[in-house]
Protein backbone atom coordinates (compact mmCIF):
# COMPACT_ATOMS: atom_id res chain seq x y z
CA UNK A 1 0.00 0.00 0.00
CA UNK A 2 0.82 3.22 -0.99
CA UNK A 3 0.94 6.30 1.27
CA UNK A 4 1.00 10.23 0.19
CA UNK A 5 3.20 11.93 3.05
CA UNK A 6 2.86 15.36 1.30
CA UNK A 7 1.34 17.80 3.46
CA UNK A 8 -2.18 18.87 2.35
CA UNK A 9 -1.49 22.26 0.84
CA UNK A 10 -5.25 23.20 0.54
CA UNK A 11 -5.64 22.71 4.53
CA UNK A 12 -6.31 26.29 5.42
CA UNK A 13 -4.42 25.46 9.04
CA UNK A 14 -1.22 24.28 8.04
CA UNK A 15 1.89 26.09 8.19
CA UNK A 16 4.59 27.31 10.39
CA UNK A 17 4.07 26.27 14.11
CA UNK A 18 4.85 30.16 15.88
CA UNK A 19 5.72 30.28 19.66
CA UNK A 20 4.03 32.63 21.80
CA UNK A 21 4.77 34.53 25.44
CA UNK A 22 1.37 35.95 26.79
CA UNK A 23 1.31 38.23 30.31
CA UNK A 24 -1.77 38.26 32.12
CA UNK A 25 -2.59 40.91 34.29
CA UNK A 26 -5.29 41.50 37.00
CA UNK A 27 -7.37 44.24 34.72
CA UNK A 28 -8.09 48.24 34.59
CA UNK A 29 -11.44 49.83 33.42
CA UNK A 30 -11.26 51.39 30.20
CA UNK A 31 -12.58 54.82 31.74
CA UNK A 32 -12.33 56.62 34.37
CA UNK A 33 -15.81 56.94 34.80
CA UNK A 34 -18.77 55.54 37.18
CA UNK A 35 -20.19 53.58 34.58
CA UNK A 36 -16.54 52.31 33.10
CA UNK A 37 -15.76 51.56 36.80
CA UNK A 38 -19.06 49.61 37.88
CA UNK A 39 -18.71 47.25 34.46
CA UNK A 40 -15.06 46.27 35.43
CA UNK A 41 -15.80 45.63 38.79
CA UNK A 42 -19.06 43.90 38.01
CA UNK A 43 -16.64 41.19 36.05
CA UNK A 44 -14.30 41.17 38.72
CA UNK A 45 -16.76 41.02 41.65
CA UNK A 46 -18.25 37.88 40.19
CA UNK A 47 -15.31 35.78 40.30
CA UNK A 48 -15.98 32.73 42.42
CA UNK A 49 -12.29 33.18 43.42
CA UNK A 50 -12.61 36.43 44.72
CA UNK A 51 -15.29 36.16 46.81
CA UNK A 52 -16.18 33.39 48.17
CA UNK A 53 -19.27 33.75 48.29
CA UNK A 54 -22.54 31.67 47.38
CA UNK A 55 -23.54 33.55 44.26
CA UNK A 56 -27.71 33.30 45.20
CA UNK A 57 -26.13 35.38 48.37
CA UNK A 58 -23.63 37.91 47.09
CA UNK A 59 -25.43 38.78 43.81
CA UNK A 60 -28.22 41.00 45.04
CA UNK A 61 -25.54 42.53 47.24
CA UNK A 62 -23.28 43.21 44.60
CA UNK A 63 -25.73 44.88 42.48
CA UNK A 64 -27.70 46.71 45.00
CA UNK A 65 -25.19 47.61 47.38
CA UNK A 66 -21.85 47.30 46.23
CA UNK A 67 -21.46 48.79 42.68
CA UNK A 68 -23.79 51.94 42.52
CA UNK A 69 -21.76 53.43 45.27
CA UNK A 70 -18.29 52.11 44.90
CA UNK A 71 -18.57 52.53 41.20
CA UNK A 72 -18.96 56.41 42.00
CA UNK A 73 -16.08 56.44 44.56
CA UNK A 74 -13.42 54.12 42.48
CA UNK A 75 -14.03 56.54 39.64
CA UNK A 76 -12.67 59.47 41.52
CA UNK A 77 -9.55 57.74 42.73
CA UNK A 78 -8.95 56.65 38.93
CA UNK A 79 -9.31 59.73 38.13
CA UNK A 80 -6.55 61.44 40.27
CA UNK A 81 -4.10 58.76 38.79
CA UNK A 82 -5.20 57.90 35.11
CA UNK A 83 -2.57 59.16 32.18
CA UNK A 84 -2.59 61.05 29.15
CA UNK A 85 -1.98 57.52 27.70
CA UNK A 86 -4.75 55.76 29.46
CA UNK A 87 -5.12 53.82 32.55
CA UNK A 88 -1.69 53.52 34.72
CA UNK A 89 -1.53 49.85 34.51
CA UNK A 90 -2.08 49.52 30.77
CA UNK A 91 0.13 51.78 29.95
CA UNK A 92 2.78 50.28 31.42
CA UNK A 93 1.66 46.71 30.63
CA UNK A 94 1.90 47.70 26.84
CA UNK A 95 5.33 49.14 27.87
CA UNK A 96 6.18 45.96 29.44
CA UNK A 97 5.19 43.67 26.11
CA UNK A 98 7.02 46.50 23.72
CA UNK A 99 10.00 45.94 26.12
CA UNK A 100 9.98 42.08 26.20
CA UNK A 101 9.20 42.22 21.92
CA UNK A 102 12.71 43.77 22.31
CA UNK A 103 14.70 41.66 24.17
CA UNK A 104 13.76 38.20 22.36
CA UNK A 105 14.28 40.07 19.09
CA UNK A 106 17.70 41.00 20.61
CA UNK A 107 18.36 37.25 21.34
CA UNK A 108 17.41 36.00 17.83
CA UNK A 109 14.31 34.40 19.31
CA UNK A 110 11.39 34.06 17.38
CA UNK A 111 8.84 34.76 19.98
CA UNK A 112 5.32 36.82 19.75
CA UNK A 113 4.52 38.45 22.93
CA UNK A 114 0.87 39.75 23.84
CA UNK A 115 -1.17 40.93 26.86
CA UNK A 116 -4.59 39.91 28.55
CA UNK A 117 -5.91 40.72 31.23
CA UNK A 118 -7.90 38.59 33.72
CA UNK A 119 -11.12 40.85 33.68
CA UNK A 120 -11.63 43.79 31.26
CA UNK A 121 -10.12 44.61 27.77
CA UNK A 122 -8.38 42.90 26.35
CA UNK A 123 -9.70 39.48 27.65
CA UNK A 124 -7.64 36.56 27.25
CA UNK A 125 -10.26 34.75 25.15
CA UNK A 126 -9.96 37.66 22.29
CA UNK A 127 -6.03 37.59 22.91
CA UNK A 128 -5.93 33.70 22.89
CA UNK A 129 -7.76 33.70 19.43
CA UNK A 130 -5.63 36.58 18.17
CA UNK A 131 -2.45 34.35 18.83
CA UNK A 132 -4.27 31.52 16.76
CA UNK A 133 -5.20 33.24 14.04
CA UNK A 134 -1.58 34.36 13.87
CA UNK A 135 -0.70 30.77 13.78
CA UNK A 136 0.78 30.82 17.13
CA UNK A 137 -0.20 27.08 18.31
CA UNK A 138 2.42 26.97 21.57
CA UNK A 139 1.46 29.62 24.42
CA UNK A 140 3.40 30.39 27.63
CA UNK A 141 1.50 31.66 29.99
CA UNK A 142 3.46 34.53 32.27
CA UNK A 143 1.15 35.88 34.78
CA UNK A 144 2.19 39.19 36.12
CA UNK A 145 2.09 38.05 39.99
CA UNK A 146 5.11 36.80 41.16
CA UNK A 147 3.52 35.43 43.97
CA UNK A 148 0.90 32.51 43.32
CA UNK A 149 -2.67 33.26 44.74
CA UNK A 150 -6.02 31.65 44.14
CA UNK A 151 -7.55 34.68 43.88
CA UNK A 152 -4.99 35.76 41.04
CA UNK A 153 -2.99 33.24 39.41
CA UNK A 154 -5.98 30.08 39.76
CA UNK A 155 -8.13 32.08 38.07
CA UNK A 156 -6.56 33.39 35.02
CA UNK A 157 -5.81 29.79 34.59
CA UNK A 158 -9.77 28.81 34.76
CA UNK A 159 -10.19 31.52 32.45
CA UNK A 160 -7.54 30.32 30.05
CA UNK A 161 -9.42 26.60 30.47
CA UNK A 162 -12.73 28.30 29.67
CA UNK A 163 -11.47 29.79 26.87
CA UNK A 164 -9.26 26.28 25.26
CA UNK A 165 -13.04 24.65 26.15
CA UNK A 166 -14.29 26.06 22.68
CA UNK A 167 -11.24 25.41 20.62
CA UNK A 168 -11.28 22.75 18.36
CA UNK A 169 -8.00 22.79 17.42
CA UNK A 170 -6.16 23.88 20.86
CA UNK A 171 -2.45 25.04 20.65
CA UNK A 172 -0.05 23.80 23.37
CA UNK A 173 0.07 25.68 26.68
CA UNK A 174 2.60 26.03 29.73
CA UNK A 175 2.04 28.08 32.54
CA UNK A 176 4.42 29.89 35.02
CA UNK A 177 2.85 29.60 38.18
CA UNK A 178 4.96 31.79 40.34
CA UNK A 179 8.85 33.33 40.80
CA UNK A 180 8.76 34.89 43.97
CA UNK A 181 12.42 34.15 44.54
CA UNK A 182 13.18 34.09 40.90
CA UNK A 183 17.02 35.29 41.10
CA UNK A 184 16.58 37.93 38.52
CA UNK A 185 13.11 39.03 39.90
CA UNK A 186 15.10 39.90 43.00
CA UNK A 187 17.58 41.45 41.08
CA UNK A 188 15.23 43.94 39.39
CA UNK A 189 14.12 45.12 42.73
CA UNK A 190 17.04 45.95 44.49
CA UNK A 191 18.07 47.67 41.23
CA UNK A 192 14.84 49.25 41.04
CA UNK A 193 15.29 50.70 45.11
CA UNK A 194 19.28 51.88 44.33
CA UNK A 195 18.26 53.68 41.38
CA UNK A 196 16.04 55.05 43.17
CA UNK A 197 17.91 56.41 46.55
CA UNK A 198 20.68 57.52 44.22
CA UNK A 199 18.29 60.37 42.73
CA UNK A 200 16.13 61.02 45.75
CA UNK A 201 19.03 60.06 48.75
CA UNK A 202 18.87 56.50 50.83
CA UNK A 203 16.93 56.40 54.22
CA UNK A 204 19.36 56.72 57.26
CA UNK A 205 18.93 53.20 58.23
CA UNK A 206 21.04 54.16 61.09
CA UNK A 207 18.95 56.69 62.26
CA UNK A 208 15.88 54.93 62.62
CA UNK A 209 14.35 55.90 59.10
CA UNK A 210 12.22 52.90 57.67
CA UNK A 211 11.13 50.62 53.91
CA UNK A 212 8.05 49.41 53.97
CA UNK A 213 7.45 46.65 51.50
CA UNK A 214 3.94 46.44 51.12
CA UNK A 215 1.95 43.56 49.23
CA UNK A 216 -1.86 43.41 48.45
CA UNK A 217 -3.36 41.86 51.29
CA UNK A 218 -5.87 38.56 51.41
CA UNK A 219 -8.19 37.61 54.30
CA UNK A 220 -6.99 36.23 56.94
CA UNK A 221 -9.62 33.31 57.05
CA UNK A 222 -8.33 31.76 53.89
CA UNK A 223 -5.04 30.54 55.37
CA UNK A 224 -5.88 27.17 55.74
CA UNK A 225 -7.09 26.78 52.18
CA UNK A 226 -3.93 26.10 50.69
CA UNK A 227 -2.29 29.38 48.88
CA UNK A 228 1.44 29.67 49.49
CA UNK A 229 0.58 33.43 49.04
CA UNK A 230 1.14 34.93 52.35
CA UNK A 231 4.50 33.29 53.06
CA UNK A 232 5.79 33.86 49.27
CA UNK A 233 5.24 37.06 50.02
CA UNK A 234 7.72 37.28 53.31
CA UNK A 235 10.32 34.76 51.18
CA UNK A 236 10.48 37.71 48.47
CA UNK A 237 10.52 40.67 51.29
CA UNK A 238 13.55 38.23 53.45
CA UNK A 239 15.61 38.01 50.37
CA UNK A 240 15.24 41.71 49.04
CA UNK A 241 15.90 42.92 52.65
CA UNK A 242 18.98 40.31 52.70
CA UNK A 243 20.52 41.82 49.36
CA UNK A 244 20.33 45.12 50.80
CA UNK A 245 21.67 44.27 53.99
CA UNK A 246 18.82 45.63 55.91
CA UNK A 247 17.47 43.76 59.30
CA UNK A 248 13.59 42.88 60.17
CA UNK A 249 13.44 46.17 61.87
CA UNK A 250 14.76 48.50 59.45
CA UNK A 251 12.81 46.42 56.59
CA UNK A 252 9.82 45.20 57.23
CA UNK A 253 6.57 43.10 55.16
CA UNK A 254 3.22 44.88 55.16
CA UNK A 255 -0.01 43.83 53.83
CA UNK A 256 -2.42 46.77 51.97
CA UNK A 257 -5.65 47.02 50.44
CA UNK A 258 -8.22 45.37 53.29
CA UNK A 259 -11.89 45.83 53.17
CA UNK A 260 -14.40 45.47 55.27
CA UNK A 261 -14.58 44.40 58.68
CA UNK A 262 -13.02 41.60 58.48
CA UNK A 263 -9.19 40.45 59.49
CA UNK A 264 -7.00 40.16 56.53
CA UNK A 265 -3.15 39.48 56.71
CA UNK A 266 -1.39 40.89 58.66
CA UNK A 267 0.44 44.32 59.87
CA UNK A 268 -1.61 46.27 57.60
CA UNK A 269 0.22 49.18 55.95
CA UNK A 270 -1.98 52.17 56.38
CA UNK A 271 -1.99 51.57 60.66
CA UNK A 272 1.75 50.85 60.06
CA UNK A 273 2.50 53.96 58.53
CA UNK A 274 0.29 55.73 61.26
CA UNK A 275 2.06 54.01 63.88
CA UNK A 276 5.70 54.89 62.36
CA UNK A 277 4.78 58.48 62.46
CA UNK A 278 3.42 59.06 66.24
CA UNK A 279 6.51 56.93 67.03
CA UNK A 280 8.58 59.92 65.76
CA UNK A 281 9.99 58.15 62.74
CA UNK A 282 11.48 60.78 60.32
CA UNK A 283 11.65 58.88 56.95
CA UNK A 284 9.35 55.91 55.34
CA UNK A 285 9.86 54.36 51.85
CA UNK A 286 7.36 52.31 50.62
CA UNK A 287 8.02 49.71 48.18
CA UNK A 288 5.43 47.14 46.51
CA UNK A 289 7.26 44.12 45.43
CA UNK A 290 4.03 41.99 44.42
CA UNK A 291 2.87 44.50 42.19
CA UNK A 292 5.06 44.25 38.38
CA UNK A 293 3.10 47.81 37.30
CA UNK A 294 2.03 50.71 39.00
CA UNK A 295 -2.00 50.76 39.12
CA UNK A 296 -3.90 52.44 41.55
CA UNK A 297 -3.39 50.64 44.69
CA UNK A 298 0.28 51.73 44.34
CA UNK A 299 -0.01 55.13 43.57
CA UNK A 300 -3.21 56.54 44.82
CA UNK A 301 -3.58 53.86 47.30
CA UNK A 302 0.26 53.98 48.69
CA UNK A 303 1.25 57.37 47.39
CA UNK A 304 -1.85 59.14 48.28
CA UNK A 305 -3.58 58.11 51.40
CA UNK A 306 -0.15 56.35 52.72
CA UNK A 307 1.47 59.71 52.33
CA UNK A 308 -1.47 61.14 54.22
CA UNK A 309 -1.69 58.82 56.98
CA UNK A 310 2.09 59.01 57.66
CA UNK A 311 2.24 62.57 57.57
CA UNK A 312 -0.88 63.36 59.62
CA UNK A 313 0.45 61.20 62.49
CA UNK A 314 3.98 63.00 62.90
CA UNK A 315 5.72 61.92 60.26
CA UNK A 316 8.47 64.19 58.15
CA UNK A 317 9.67 62.51 54.75
CA UNK A 318 7.42 60.16 52.87
CA UNK A 319 8.77 58.32 49.88
CA UNK A 320 6.52 55.82 47.32
CA UNK A 321 9.19 53.91 45.42
CA UNK A 322 7.26 52.92 41.74
CA UNK A 323 7.03 49.43 40.83
CA UNK A 324 9.74 47.81 38.58
CA UNK A 325 7.41 48.48 35.26
CA UNK A 326 9.36 48.29 32.44
CA UNK A 327 12.69 48.35 33.93
CA UNK A 328 15.79 46.85 31.65
CA UNK A 329 16.39 44.28 34.84
CA UNK A 330 13.09 43.43 35.38
CA UNK A 331 12.40 42.96 31.62
CA UNK A 332 15.46 40.77 31.42
CA UNK A 333 14.10 38.88 34.36
CA UNK A 334 11.38 38.15 32.19
CA UNK A 335 12.43 36.80 29.72
CA UNK A 336 15.20 34.64 31.41
CA UNK A 337 12.02 33.17 33.03
CA UNK A 338 10.49 32.66 29.98
CA UNK A 339 13.21 31.16 27.59
CA UNK A 340 13.99 28.94 30.70
CA UNK A 341 9.92 27.43 30.53
CA UNK A 342 10.35 27.49 26.23
CA UNK A 343 12.74 24.86 26.07
CA UNK A 344 12.01 22.77 23.31
CA UNK A 345 9.97 25.09 21.88
CA UNK A 346 12.21 27.15 19.90
CA UNK A 347 14.71 27.37 17.11
CA UNK A 348 16.93 30.42 16.26
CA UNK A 349 15.61 33.12 13.59
CA UNK A 350 17.83 32.37 10.17
CA UNK A 351 21.13 34.72 10.52
CA UNK A 352 20.95 35.19 14.09
CA UNK A 353 23.84 34.04 16.32
CA UNK A 354 22.09 31.02 17.55
CA UNK A 355 21.42 31.24 21.37
CA UNK A 356 20.54 28.44 22.65
CA UNK A 357 17.19 28.11 23.42
CA UNK A 358 16.05 24.28 24.83
CA UNK A 359 17.04 25.60 28.29
CA UNK A 360 15.47 22.84 30.67
CA UNK A 361 12.16 22.30 30.09
CA UNK A 362 11.44 20.68 33.22
CA UNK A 363 11.84 23.70 34.85
CA UNK A 364 10.84 24.07 38.47
CA UNK A 365 8.49 27.13 37.81
CA UNK A 366 7.01 25.73 34.58
CA UNK A 367 4.35 22.87 33.73
CA UNK A 368 2.14 21.96 31.21
CA UNK A 369 -1.42 22.86 31.39
CA UNK A 370 -3.46 20.41 33.28
CA UNK A 371 -2.51 17.56 34.54
CA UNK A 372 0.88 16.47 32.81
CA UNK A 373 -0.24 17.29 29.55
CA UNK A 374 0.40 20.36 26.99
CA UNK A 375 -3.03 20.64 26.01
CA UNK A 376 -5.65 20.76 27.98
CA UNK A 377 -9.59 21.91 28.47
CA UNK A 378 -9.94 22.11 31.80
CA UNK A 379 -9.30 23.89 34.76
CA UNK A 380 -6.76 21.73 36.72
CA UNK A 381 -4.17 23.73 37.45
CA UNK A 382 -0.18 22.73 37.01
CA UNK A 383 1.80 21.33 40.25
CA UNK A 384 3.19 23.87 42.30
CA UNK A 385 7.01 25.30 42.33
CA UNK A 386 8.34 24.03 45.51
CA UNK A 387 9.96 27.19 47.77
CA UNK A 388 11.76 27.42 51.15
CA UNK A 389 8.50 27.89 52.93
CA UNK A 390 5.04 26.03 52.16
CA UNK A 391 2.36 28.55 52.99
CA UNK A 392 -1.28 28.52 53.53
CA UNK A 393 -3.87 30.15 51.48
CA UNK A 394 -5.95 33.09 50.51
CA UNK A 395 -8.43 34.68 48.41
CA UNK A 396 -9.31 38.20 48.05
CA UNK A 397 -11.60 40.40 47.54
CA UNK A 398 -10.28 43.86 46.13
CA UNK A 399 -13.45 46.33 45.54
CA UNK A 400 -11.10 49.25 44.41
CA UNK A 401 -8.78 48.26 41.56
Amino acid sequence: MRFDLELPSQNPNAGARRTAVLLINLGTPDAPTPAAVRRYLAEFLSDPRVVEIPSWLWQPILRSLILPFRGRSSAHKYASVWMPEGSPLRVHTEQQVQALRNWFAAQGAPVLVEYAMRYGTPSIADVLGQLKRAGADRVLLLPMYPQYAASTTATLFDKVAQAMRRMRNQPEIRVIKQYPDAPGYIASLVAQLREYWTIHGTPDFAAGDRLLLSFHGLPKRTLDLGDPYHDQCQLTGALLARALGLDETSCRVTFQSRFGREEWLQPYTAPSLAELGAAGVTRVDVFCPGFTADCIETIEEIGMEGRDAFIKAGGKVYHRIPCVNASPLFIDALGELALTNLGGWLEPMPGSSGASFDASSGAATGAGFGAGSASASHSAIPPSTAVPHPGHGAAAADFTR
